[in-house]
Protein backbone atom coordinates (compact mmCIF):
# COMPACT_ATOMS: atom_id res chain seq x y z
CA UNK A 1 0.00 0.00 0.00
CA UNK A 2 0.87 3.46 -0.46
CA UNK A 3 1.89 6.08 -2.87
CA UNK A 4 4.06 5.91 -5.59
CA UNK A 5 6.61 8.42 -6.05
CA UNK A 6 5.98 9.78 -9.77
CA UNK A 7 2.22 9.77 -9.23
CA UNK A 8 0.55 13.13 -9.36
CA UNK A 9 -1.76 13.92 -6.26
CA UNK A 10 -3.40 17.10 -6.54
CA UNK A 11 -2.48 18.81 -2.87
CA UNK A 12 -7.04 19.47 -2.83
CA UNK A 13 -7.56 15.70 -3.78
CA UNK A 14 -8.59 13.28 -0.95
CA UNK A 15 -7.11 10.00 -0.64
CA UNK A 16 -8.70 7.40 1.78
CA UNK A 17 -6.56 5.38 4.28
CA UNK A 18 -5.28 2.38 2.70
CA UNK A 19 -5.34 3.09 -1.08
CA UNK A 20 -3.24 1.50 -3.04
CA UNK A 21 -1.50 4.09 -6.17
CA UNK A 22 1.24 2.91 -8.81
CA UNK A 23 3.37 4.73 -11.13
CA UNK A 24 2.40 7.80 -13.19
CA UNK A 25 -1.38 8.07 -11.44
CA UNK A 26 -2.56 11.26 -11.78
CA UNK A 27 -5.49 12.30 -9.32
CA UNK A 28 -6.78 15.66 -9.94
CA UNK A 29 -8.06 18.21 -7.87
CA UNK A 30 -10.83 17.63 -5.79
CA UNK A 31 -11.15 14.14 -6.75
CA UNK A 32 -11.83 11.70 -4.02
CA UNK A 33 -10.68 8.37 -3.07
CA UNK A 34 -12.51 5.76 -0.81
CA UNK A 35 -10.77 3.74 1.51
CA UNK A 36 -8.55 0.92 -0.19
CA UNK A 37 -9.05 1.72 -3.48
CA UNK A 38 -6.12 0.15 -5.86
CA UNK A 39 -4.99 2.62 -8.72
CA UNK A 40 -2.89 0.70 -11.11
CA UNK A 41 0.27 2.34 -13.14
CA UNK A 42 -0.80 5.70 -15.22
CA UNK A 43 -4.60 6.00 -14.43
CA UNK A 44 -6.36 8.73 -14.40
CA UNK A 45 -8.91 10.77 -12.26
CA UNK A 46 -10.20 14.14 -13.43
CA UNK A 47 -11.06 16.45 -11.55
CA UNK A 48 -13.66 16.17 -8.98
CA UNK A 49 -14.38 12.60 -9.44
CA UNK A 50 -15.59 10.48 -6.45
CA UNK A 51 -14.69 6.73 -6.12
CA UNK A 52 -16.28 4.60 -3.54
CA UNK A 53 -14.71 1.94 -1.08
CA UNK A 54 -12.83 -0.82 -2.13
CA UNK A 55 -12.43 -0.14 -6.11
CA UNK A 56 -10.09 -1.20 -8.86
CA UNK A 57 -8.89 0.99 -11.85
CA UNK A 58 -6.43 -0.53 -13.94
CA UNK A 59 -3.45 0.55 -15.60
CA UNK A 60 -4.02 3.45 -18.14
CA UNK A 61 -8.03 3.77 -17.35
CA UNK A 62 -9.32 7.74 -17.81
CA UNK A 63 -11.96 8.75 -15.80
CA UNK A 64 -13.26 11.71 -16.65
CA UNK A 65 -14.98 14.27 -14.44
CA UNK A 66 -17.86 14.60 -13.44
CA UNK A 67 -17.79 11.00 -12.99
CA UNK A 68 -19.16 8.59 -10.03
CA UNK A 69 -18.14 5.02 -9.03
CA UNK A 70 -20.08 3.83 -5.39
CA UNK A 71 -17.79 1.13 -3.72
CA UNK A 72 -16.64 -2.17 -5.30
CA UNK A 73 -16.60 -1.11 -8.83
CA UNK A 74 -13.49 -2.45 -11.10
CA UNK A 75 -12.49 -0.72 -13.62
CA UNK A 76 -10.40 -2.76 -16.77
CA UNK A 77 -7.19 -1.60 -18.41
CA UNK A 78 -7.40 1.37 -20.75
CA UNK A 79 -11.23 2.07 -20.28
CA UNK A 80 -12.34 5.70 -20.80
CA UNK A 81 -15.47 7.40 -19.44
CA UNK A 82 -16.23 10.14 -21.74
CA UNK A 83 -17.85 13.51 -20.66
CA UNK A 84 -18.31 15.92 -23.16
CA UNK A 85 -21.92 15.49 -25.49
CA UNK A 86 -19.83 17.84 -28.19
CA UNK A 87 -16.59 17.62 -28.16
CA UNK A 88 -14.85 20.37 -29.89
CA UNK A 89 -11.01 21.57 -29.64
CA UNK A 90 -12.09 24.92 -31.01
CA UNK A 91 -15.45 27.55 -31.40
CA UNK A 92 -16.48 27.90 -34.83
CA UNK A 93 -14.49 30.74 -35.92
CA UNK A 94 -11.54 28.76 -34.91
CA UNK A 95 -10.67 30.19 -31.73
CA UNK A 96 -9.66 27.56 -28.64
CA UNK A 97 -12.81 26.15 -26.98
CA UNK A 98 -12.15 27.10 -23.17
CA UNK A 99 -12.82 24.09 -20.99
CA UNK A 100 -15.57 26.16 -18.79
CA UNK A 101 -17.68 26.40 -22.34
CA UNK A 102 -18.01 22.68 -22.44
CA UNK A 103 -20.97 21.31 -20.78
CA UNK A 104 -20.01 18.26 -18.69
CA UNK A 105 -21.61 14.78 -18.41
CA UNK A 106 -20.49 12.35 -16.10
CA UNK A 107 -20.81 8.66 -15.91
CA UNK A 108 -22.06 6.87 -12.93
CA UNK A 109 -21.11 3.16 -12.05
CA UNK A 110 -23.37 1.66 -8.86
CA UNK A 111 -22.02 -0.75 -6.51
CA UNK A 112 -20.13 -4.21 -7.86
CA UNK A 113 -20.16 -3.31 -11.58
CA UNK A 114 -17.43 -4.22 -13.91
CA UNK A 115 -16.22 -2.53 -16.70
CA UNK A 116 -14.05 -4.62 -18.94
CA UNK A 117 -10.61 -3.44 -20.60
CA UNK A 118 -10.67 -0.81 -23.69
CA UNK A 119 -14.32 -0.62 -23.22
CA UNK A 120 -15.57 3.12 -23.85
CA UNK A 121 -18.83 4.70 -21.59
CA UNK A 122 -20.08 7.39 -23.41
CA UNK A 123 -21.74 9.81 -20.75
CA UNK A 124 -24.10 10.52 -19.77
CA UNK A 125 -25.20 7.27 -18.39
CA UNK A 126 -25.71 4.76 -15.55
CA UNK A 127 -23.93 1.30 -15.26
CA UNK A 128 -26.20 -0.63 -13.02
CA UNK A 129 -25.17 -2.40 -9.73
CA UNK A 130 -23.07 -5.37 -10.21
CA UNK A 131 -23.23 -5.49 -14.48
CA UNK A 132 -20.39 -6.77 -16.04
CA UNK A 133 -19.13 -4.39 -19.40
CA UNK A 134 -17.53 -6.80 -22.14
CA UNK A 135 -14.03 -5.89 -22.91
CA UNK A 136 -13.79 -3.36 -26.12
CA UNK A 137 -17.19 -2.95 -25.59
CA UNK A 138 -19.00 0.83 -26.40
CA UNK A 139 -21.69 1.80 -24.22
CA UNK A 140 -24.28 4.21 -25.34
CA UNK A 141 -27.00 3.48 -23.14
CA UNK A 142 -27.90 3.13 -19.87
CA UNK A 143 -27.05 -0.64 -18.66
CA UNK A 144 -29.64 -2.56 -15.60
CA UNK A 145 -28.56 -3.88 -12.73
CA UNK A 146 -26.80 -7.66 -13.29
CA UNK A 147 -27.32 -7.02 -17.30
CA UNK A 148 -24.02 -8.52 -19.18
CA UNK A 149 -23.08 -6.04 -21.89
CA UNK A 150 -21.33 -6.53 -25.37
CA UNK A 151 -20.32 -5.00 -28.38
CA UNK A 152 -20.42 -1.87 -30.34
CA UNK A 153 -22.91 -0.82 -29.65
CA UNK A 154 -23.30 -2.33 -26.16
CA UNK A 155 -26.10 -4.53 -26.05
CA UNK A 156 -27.41 -6.64 -22.96
CA UNK A 157 -26.39 -10.53 -23.96
CA UNK A 158 -26.80 -12.07 -20.36
CA UNK A 159 -27.40 -11.71 -16.55
CA UNK A 160 -24.54 -12.10 -14.56
CA UNK A 161 -24.63 -12.61 -10.42
CA UNK A 162 -22.57 -10.83 -7.94
CA UNK A 163 -20.00 -13.46 -8.17
CA UNK A 164 -19.30 -12.38 -11.58
CA UNK A 165 -20.23 -15.71 -13.07
CA UNK A 166 -23.35 -15.80 -15.97
CA UNK A 167 -26.49 -16.63 -14.47
CA UNK A 168 -28.09 -20.06 -15.38
CA UNK A 169 -31.55 -19.93 -16.38
CA UNK A 170 -34.03 -21.88 -14.35
CA UNK A 171 -37.60 -21.11 -16.40
CA UNK A 172 -40.17 -19.02 -15.18
CA UNK A 173 -37.68 -16.00 -15.46
CA UNK A 174 -35.73 -17.12 -12.93
CA UNK A 175 -32.19 -17.25 -12.82
CA UNK A 176 -29.76 -18.85 -10.30
CA UNK A 177 -26.03 -17.83 -9.89
CA UNK A 178 -23.60 -21.14 -9.71
CA UNK A 179 -21.46 -20.01 -6.70
CA UNK A 180 -23.56 -18.10 -4.36
CA UNK A 181 -26.81 -19.82 -5.31
CA UNK A 182 -28.31 -16.61 -5.20
CA UNK A 183 -31.32 -16.53 -6.83
CA UNK A 184 -33.23 -13.81 -9.21
CA UNK A 185 -36.44 -13.11 -11.25
CA UNK A 186 -36.51 -10.92 -14.34
CA UNK A 187 -39.38 -9.12 -15.09
CA UNK A 188 -40.03 -6.38 -18.19
CA UNK A 189 -36.26 -6.51 -18.86
CA UNK A 190 -35.15 -5.75 -15.09
CA UNK A 191 -33.60 -8.58 -13.13
CA UNK A 192 -33.41 -8.44 -9.19
CA UNK A 193 -32.60 -10.47 -6.24
CA UNK A 194 -35.23 -12.26 -4.36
Amino acid sequence: MGVAASAEIDPSAVIGPGCTIRPLVQVREYARLGPECVLARGAHIGPGVVVGRHCTIQDYAVIYEPSLLEDGVFVGAAAVFTNDTHPRAVNPDGTLRATDDRDLVGVTVRTGASIGAHAVCIAPLTIGRWAMVAAGAVVTENVPDYALVVGVPARRTGWVGRSGLPLRAEGDNRFVCPVTGEDYTEHDGILTRN
